[in-house]
């Protein structure tokens, strides 16, 4: 059973994939925008991963006796200056992301909530793998600079990305 607190928290988490998937689903639109169908193709499955994320949560708040409580998805930005720009606010809200799963595993120690602790490392896992991923992709940006060559063959490799669900369980 959760705690008020956690339940109240894993809530907010909720909320915080749910609008990642959204300012990944915007930045869709930004890399269509510009040309970029490769670059827009990631970011389709980044959003349908941050939705399994959301709901990985959803699922762990019922299964635990809790109640889901769906609250307003913030607007996410739309512009971006360039690619490299896009992908930077990217990395920034991937590391926000780690610190607010971070805070969690913090409250479930706290709360002596040993299967909320559990489950969320499969999370913390999670999240050094979408740094370095975001990350990478960053350097190369940063390599490649004003090269529409070198971005057109990026581009090429960012389109082969497909989305594969996490397993239901850890």
């Amino acid at each position: 059973m959760l705690t008020k607190k956690m339940e109240k928290e894993l809530n907010k988490q909720i909320n915080a994939e749910f609008y990642s998937s959204y300012l990944y689903l915007s930045m869709v639109t930004y890399f269509d925008s510009i040309g970029l169908p490769g670059f827009s193709a990631w970011m389709k499955a980044q959003t349908q991963e941050e939705i399994a994320h959301g709901m990985k949560i959803f699922d762990h708040v019922s299964e635990r006796g809790g109640r889901v409580l769906l609250d307003a998805i913030e607007k996410p930005a739309f512009k971006w200056k360039s690619p490299l720009d896009a992908f930077k606010a990217a990395l920034d809200h991937e590391r926000l992301i780690t610190s607010k799963i971070n805070r969690l595993v913090d409250i479930a120690r706290k709360e002596k909530d040993h299967a909320t602790d559990n489950f969320l490392q499969w999370f913390i896992s999670e999240q050094v793998e979408e740094e370095t991923n975001v990350g990478d992709i960053n350097d190369k940006l940063k390599l490649i600079g004003n090269d529409k060559s070198a971005l057109f063959m990026l581009d090429q490799e960012m389109g082969k990305r497909i989305f594969t669900p996490p397993a239901d369980k850890q």
